[in-house]
């Protein structure tokens, strides 16, 4: 990934608000979404989250897992008129490896419950992983992603590996720059579907709105060592109403994304 061209590009993206992005959320009350992976047994295959009812995403089959990340950071929009739909432009977030903690693989693994809410107490109880722009209004456009670390989450053994980005192009073609795979694993993307996450999924707080829609993205014929990405157990990231045309928003977010290879 040419990195002088990525900053350049998300300039476009990590634009300014009319209000001030909120840099954490400060309830560490995590929701318990009804929709869960039940409870594994003692040797276990990971299997794609569901939302537990109607129409669910197309599977990844015959592709095969790679990674299970964590992202948190901001989905970005734009708003074209009073009590318009705001428009979404892209979004930004760092990716975290998450695979061991899946509950049943790995002696650090999480209870399926606590796996569940993972990306909520991300949001919930860990900074915003970006580079604020001075007036907190979204991203610095300039630098918007810091000095790779990894990620602590209270009552998670160890620390979680940094494992890359999350970011939209000058195309606005969604793309994941997984850098920390060490592999060159790359994955530019197109929306094949999307469904809304679960009436109780979190609604992410300050601002409370609700959860991005999960998703399906696949290979736009240009990625490298990835074919499909999954994003779906979201907390927040949904926009606000819009109240003045042109207003833009950066909303925080955390979603899982499940990484799959042919």
């Amino acid at each position: 990934m040419q990195f002088k061209s990525l900053f350049a590009l998300l300039s476009a993206l990590a634009l300014s608000s009319a209000s001030p992005l909120r840099r954490r959320c400060s309830n560490d009350t995590i929701p318990t979404p009804t929709s869960s992976i039940p409870t594994p047994p003692a040797a276990t295959t990971a299997t794609l989250p569901t939302t537990g009812s109607g129409t669910q995403l197309a599977g990844p089959d015959p592709a095969t897992l790679k990674h299970i990340l964590v992202g948190h950071g901001i989905q970005n929009y734009t708003c074209t008129a009073v009590n318009a739909t705001a428009t979404s432009i892209g979004a930004l977030a760092v990716l975290w490896d998450i695979t061991s903690l899946y509950p049943g693989s790995s002696s650090s693994s999480l209870s399926a419950a606590d796996f569940n809410t993972l990306t909520s107490k991300v949001l919930r109880t860990t900074a915003m992983p970006l580079n604020l722009a001075a007036d907190g209004s979204g991203a610095d456009v300039a630098s918007p992603f810091p000095t790779p670390v990894d990620l602590t989450i209270n009552g998670v053994i160890g620390t979680i590996k940094f494992l890359g980005h999350h970011f939209f192009d000058n195309a606005n073609t969604p793309t994941f720059d997984l850098s920390g795979a060490d592999d060159g694993e790359l994955f530019k993307g197109k929306k094949d579907a999307g469904i809304s996450a679960p009436a109780d999924a979190d609604k992410g707080e300050d601002p409370v709105t609700s959860a991005v829609d999960w998703l399906r993205l696949s290979d736009k014929g240009t990625s490298t060592g990835v074919s499909l990405v999954y994003r779906v157990l979201t907390a927040g990231g949904n926009p606000e109403h819009c109240t003045v045309a042109g207003q833009t928003q950066s909303i925080p977010y955390a979603a899982q994304y499940w990484i799959y290879s042919n």
